[in-house]
């Protein structure tokens, strides 16, 4: 996963990206001329909304219930960062209904919305407070490494980065107060584009964040009896999260997962697993693990899972809540705070 990639694209893909994009949107306008889009019901009835991946995705459908029609322009097992908009993907945004996106996330989908001319729009970072996380992730201010005072090349890594273009972290819905709050946004963009059913959508939003609050009860209660407070993973992902429960992540190559180390992040990596009595080396569950196996082996540690939520593989089976719930019973084992739930 890479935001930096995405700052690093050649100009000829971005030119030809964004040619791309102003055809399709040519074409999106031409319709939309053509059929007219006063009412927020499409064709069959529902609303259409376009989500950029999937926690906005979630978010769309719990919210809308059977009023909406929600389609994800990234699917499953597509990298989010990295997504390339297809010209038919583009001209989706200029016809929907409500397009619900967070903003530094994808570059792609960031510059196909500025020209979209859609007129409701639902943008996650709007509604709660972002932060700059750093390379490293601290959950805990001041945390020490078992009291040694000033670890060395804690506070930058070359190459590694955490931050979106914006200079923040983007991974805010893995901290469900924060997800939350945009979700009461996202319920009142839904209910000015189809104030119809408002009465409904401000009904699911309220159930829908009274889940979110007790998932949070569930992750404090949970971690209360930890024997430690870091862990170890190779996507930077859970800085508010971390910072929610007073954990501390320490990131094997940043934000992206693919990134080889340099010799001295793990070197130190070694360091800080042994001072902080770190029991396993996480990875996503859609990257490789050959990082997280090396290290692990080096220090006869375990490997795990801890999904960042990007993507489900399974939406029939999964969903963010059960996912959340997998990383909450994996972290409790890494931290000592007991196997269940």
């Amino acid at each position: 996963m890479s935001v930096m990639n995405a700052r690093r694209r050649l100009p000829s893909r971005r030119l030809i990206r964004t040619t791309a994009a102003a055809t399709a949107l040519g074409l999106g306008a031409l319709t939309l001329a053509a059929c007219g889009n006063d009412s927020a019901a499409g064709d069959d009835g529902k609303v259409n909304v376009v989500a950029s991946f999937y926690p906005m995705k979630f978010l769309a459908q719990e919210i809308g219930g059977k009023y909406v029609s929600v389609d994800s322009l990234t699917k499953p097992g597509v990298e989010p960062h990295d997504l390339e908009l297809s010209p038919q993907q583009t001209g989706q945004l200029s016809e929907a209904d409500l397009v619900v996106y967070l903003k530094g996330l994808q570059p792609a989908v960031d510059e196909a919305v500025g020209q979209s001319g859609v007129k409701n729009v639902a943008e996650a970072t709007s509604y709660t407070s972002l932060e700059s996380h750093g390379d490293d992730v601290h959950g805990e201010e001041g945390h020490d490494h078992g009291g040694e005072e000033g670890h060395e090349g804690h506070e930058e890594h070359e190459g590694h980065s955490h931050e979106t273009e914006s200079g923040e972290d983007p991974h805010i819905w893995l901290d469900p107060v924060r997800y939350a709050e945009v979700a009461k946004g996202v319920g009142k963009e839904l209910a000015k584009a189809d104030p119809d059913h408002k009465a409904t959508y401000e009904k699911n939003t309220a159930s829908l964040v009274k889940r979110l609050e007790s998932l949070n009860e569930e992750f404090e209660k949970g971690l209360e009896k930890r024997k430690t407070d870091t862990f170890v993973t190779t996507h930077a992902a859970f800085g508010y999260f971390a910072e929610r429960y007073g954990l501390h992540e320490e990131a094997v190559s940043g934000i992206d997962p693919e990134s080889e180390p340099s010799a001295a992040r793990m070197k130190e990596l070694h360091t800080v697993a042994k001072e902080d009595k770190v029991s396993t080396v996480f990875f996503e569950d859609n990257a490789s693990d050959k990082t997280a196996k090396a290290l692990a082996g080096d220090l006869k540690l375990k490997t795990g899972v801890l999904s960042p939520l990007e993507s489900v593989k399974n939406e029939k089976k999964q969903d963010y809540f059960s996912v959340m719930r997998e990383n909450l019973s994996a972290l409790r084992t890494a931290l000592n705070a007991g196997s269940g739930s």
